[in-house]
């Protein structure tokens, strides 16, 4: 772990992972700032950093590399995880959704609504 001056852990292990002290920001929000290129002052800036947060997790990143790589890619990929479970569910819900049938009062409302996309569709073009 990474100390501050006073002593006290900066980085620290969470259940989310690494995490800096006192915060809800992991490594891996930073990784994800770094690979896309981003500069550090805008890092720092857009995460609410502490120059001294912000130099401790660069220096936690660099001198632990080997691991920090690994365990972001296992971020990665569980984020990836998460987001193909919701698609599907979602996409199997508004599936759902649309096969119901319609109360017959709706079917003119629905119509209606249909026929001003189809013309808000036609004018964009």
């Amino acid at each position: 772990m990474v100390l501050s001056a006073e002593n006290q852990s900066i980085i620290i292990q969470t259940e989310r992972g690494l995490t800096l002290s006192g915060t809800r920001i992991s490594l891996y929000d930073v990784m994800t700032f770094l690979k896309k290129g981003y500069p550090p002052a805008f890092i720092q800036n857009k995460l609410h950093l502490t120059q001294q947060q912000f130099e401790a997790t660069l220096a936690y990143i660099e001198a632990n590399s080997a691991q920090v790589e690994q365990e972001y890619q296992a971020v990665l990929d569980t984020r990836q995880a998460i987001q193909q479970y919701w698609s599907d569910r979602n996409a199997q819900h508004f599936q759902h959704i649309a096969s119901r049938s319609k109360a017959p009062e709706q079917v003119a409302l629905w119509a209606k609504l249909e026929a001003e996309k189809a013309q808000r569709l036609a004018n964009n073009r």
